[in-house]
């Protein structure tokens, strides 16, 4: 078996750093328009951001304010608002630059496990992030009530602003658990039958997860939290079951002598398109 020699293997060195070079230009090109448009946006965004503020000196009738320590702090967080919001927006460009730059050297096989991958994580980590921010003004009313009412709650701005990405990055990444699930389930590392016995345990880690990210009296906030990631562990399970059941369908075949099952059902000796037999 020998691999034909396609354009990207016949690229010495120098081409394969032009190359980079080329889509990292592309790529910070890409980031540098959506700080600009992020640094217009920011405004918008960051009332969005207080506005759980707001809430809370209305409802409890307290004096809670953002507070700016130094000169610099105001500059410092519209810039990270800004930076934020260019990551996201320019998002489509520079993954793109990424998939363009390695899929040619992926086999068939690792296409579909990285496209079937980001094709996944992407939205439902977009999904978790989105969750996040609808958990985040519930979160502060809870922890701001533990403050005497006739005290004021002045609150560092960047630190708010830090609070707040780091439990939309902590739910989006509990999101995506159940995708690298079906990732290793899919590269034979965990077999589905451990997916499903396992639900006890998952259910119990999910449970604690959402009760430490939604710190409100209330269980129905635990529950609607926890919902979402429960439907995505089962999809997890069904996806994975129906993988082994079809591997163990092509692994029974075997047994009546079909050479072309015996290559599907061994990933090493999968047929790639981009590989010849020479004789």
């Amino acid at each position: 078996m020998a691999r034909r020699q396609g354009p990207r293997d016949r690229m010495t060195l120098a081409a394969h750093l032009r190359e980079f070079r080329r889509r990292l230009l592309i790529s910070a090109g890409a980031v540098v328009i959506g700080l600009v448009v992020g640094w217009c946006v920011s405004g918008i965004i960051w009332t969005w951001m207080r506005q759980p503020i707001t809430d809370i000196a209305l409802a409890q009738n307290r004096n809670a304010t953002l507070n700016f320590p130094n000169l610099t702090a105001a500059f410092d967080l519209k810039m990270q608002l800004a930076m934020l919001v260019a990551v996201v927006i320019s998002s489509p460009v520079w993954l793109y630059q990424i998939f363009a730059f390695f899929v040619p050297g992926l086999t068939r096989r690792e296409r579909r496990y990285t496209f079937g991958f980001f094709a996944a994580a992407v939205p439902v980590f977009a999904a978790g992030c989105v969750t996040g921010w609808f958990v985040v003004p519930q979160v502060v009313a809870v922890l701001t009530s533990f403050a005497p009412t006739e005290d004021a709650s002045i609150m560092d701005a960047g630190l708010y602003f830090a609070f707040i990405m780091k439990l939309m990055l902590a739910l989006g990444i509990a999101f995506e658990l159940p995708v690298f699930l079906v990732l290793l389930n899919a590269m034979g590392v965990v077999p589905a039958v451990t997916i499903r016995r396992s639900w006890r345990s998952a259910l119990l880690l999910i449970f604690v997860f959402t009760a430490i990210a939604t710190p409100a009296a209330d269980v129905l906030s635990m529950f609607l939290l926890a919902l979402p990631i429960v439907m995505l562990y089962v999809t997890a399970a069904v996806v994975a079951e129906i993988h082994d059941r079809r591997q163990a369908k092509r692994t029974r075949s075997l047994t009546v002598g079909d050479p072309l099952a015996s290559l599907s059902a061994d990933p090493s000796r999968e047929v790639d398109d981009d590989v010849r037999v020479d004789i």
